[in-house]
């Protein structure tokens, strides 16, 4: 019996073929379900591969102003310590540690879904924006798919893509996630198998230009779940990419370890069209708060991990993909 109704409601629209959206956050204890009217009436503003509400007649904005006032070491150390503690007395092997970073820009929130450049993009007016470049889950056809994006390094270090490929911390954890999303998926899924790995993909923004690493994972839905979008996404998540692993173990070091709560940041997005799924995970996130925006970011943090390099890493990733 499920805990939240409204997984329950998402397997009952999804027997019924149909289609809705859906916003789940980090925690699962808040979910948002929208039906193809509230869509097309402008609820939230959505731009997926599969589905957008929006036009795209916006021209690229050539100038805005874009400031940053990310915490300072000292306090980043506090969140990095506990974690690492926990990764010596073997509690986890890889935490997933996130951060909230004020921001100041010339920037609406409806500016940057318009002219930002993702794969994924939400608007929940007021609220927040993300504009994610990562899959959770596709289903096509009784196959479920997840693409793990994990290790970032600037792009225009020379030999970056063989120093991010070839670096012991980034190949560990992404070793890590693959495994542990390859696990996840038999939980729903037989014949599950990697279909790519430790793919380079390029990320152009005007701050700082990236280069990600990422894998791929396929296998066949298993019978008893074909009809049930509900009680396949509460098995998978939350999201492994964006977590860690052991799951429950490394849930509780990052309650324990961060200083704000996440809320829908790092939870997911989808769209079911009555017979197929698509979802990102809710990453690159900014959130409107008592008139301020936060930029919400973090790192997968090993026992390798460097303090210094993966405060960098929190920092490199404040950015919007506007060029």
């Amino acid at each position: 019996m499920f805990q939240n109704p409204q997984l329950q409601k998402m397997d009952a629209l999804s027997e019924n073929q149909e289609p809705f959206f859906f916003l789940i956050n980090f925690l699962m204890d808040e979910i948002r379900i929208f039906t193809r009217n509230e869509i097309e009436n402008g609820a939230l503003l959505i731009d997926f591969p599969n589905l957008t509400n929006v036009n795209h007649q916006h021209a690229t904005i050539r100038d805005f102003s874009w400031k940053s006032f990310p915490e300072t070491l000292e306090d980043y150390k506090k969140g990095f310590e506990i974690v690492q503690d926990h990764l010596r007395k073997g509690n986890s092997y890889l935490t997933n540690y996130t951060t909230k970073t004020e921001i100041e820009t010339s920037l609406s929130l409806e500016d940057i879904f318009n002219f930002s450049k993702a794969q994924y993009k939400v608007l929940v007016p007021d609220e927040f924006v993300f504009f994610s470049p990562e899959t959770f889950v596709e289903i096509v056809d009784h196959k479920i798919l997840t693409h793990p994006m994990k290790g970032t390094i600037d792009a225009e270090i020379p030999d970056a893509e063989r120093i991010l490929k070839n670096n012991p911390k980034e190949k560990a954890e992404h070793y890590t996630v693959v495994d542990l999303l390859r696990n996840d998926l038999s939980m729903v899924a037989d014949e599950v198998q990697v279909k790519e790995f430790q793919r380079i993909d390029y990320i152009k923004t005007k701050q700082k230009n990236l280069l990600a690493m990422s894998s791929e994972i396929e296998g066949t839905i298993k019978p008893e779940f074909r009809t049930k979008v509900g009680t396949i996404l509460q098995k998978l998540l939350p999201a492994g990419s964006i977590l860690g692993a052991p799951k429950p173990k490394t849930l509780e070091i990052i309650l324990e370890a961060e200083q704000s709560d996440r809320g829908f940041y790092t939870g997911i997005a989808g769209y079911f069209d009555g017979k197929n799924l698509d979802s990102c995970v809710m990453i690159r996130f900014i959130e409107k708060e008592n008139g301020k925006l936060f930029f919400k970011s973090g790192g997968g943090i090993t026992h390798q991990s460097d303090l210094n390099g993966e405060y960098e890493e929190m920092k490199h990733k404040i950015y919007v993909p506007i060029y």
